[in-house]
């Protein structure tokens, strides 16, 4: 079994929306032929509680306006680290970029197909590590050169 045209479709405007608010390393599986809860899950993150929000509600809205779609859960809203959109078809990962280092999700899902992403979407791979090398760059600059 593969995800439905549904499931890609949403996918896809999701990925876009992500990408559109500057997400790090977005990633689709499909998990259809090892869950029966749902056919994909979308993976994102950010380096901010802000920004983890800004991308969740942009993919709610996008999703909403392109097609029709509402999420029938959404957890993690209080602290922003975390926030899962459940639409069925898919679920919605947006992390705060510590806890996607953290709980390895990636690691969980690797032996699933990948879905092919909009081309936005998939230049975000490697940002994370980018902006990590740049925060430290700047930590160093901050302290003097010397090590916190």
């Amino acid at each position: 079994m593969t995800a439905t045209d549904r499931s890609i479709e949403l996918i896809n405007i999701a990925a876009q929306a992500a990408a559109d608010k500057l997400a790090h390393d977005v990633i689709a599986y499909d998990v259809s032929d090892v869950l029966s809860i749902t056919d994909a899950f979308l993976l994102a993150s950010a380096p901010n509680d802000r920004q983890v929000k800004s991308i969740v509600d942009e993919i709610e809205e996008r999703l909403l306006k392109e097609l029709g779609a509402k999420p029938v859960r959404r957890e993690g809203d209080r602290e922003s680290r975390w926030i899962l959109l459940d639409y069925v078809d898919i679920v919605v990962h947006v992390q705060h970029s510590e806890e996607r280092v953290f709980y390895a999700l990636e690691r969980l899902w690797k032996d699933c197909p990948e879905i092919e992403l909009p081309a936005d979407a998939k230049a975000t791979r490697g940002k994370a590590e980018e902006h990590a090398k740049l925060q430290a760059a700047e930590d160093v600059a901050e302290t003097g050169g010397e090590w916190r």
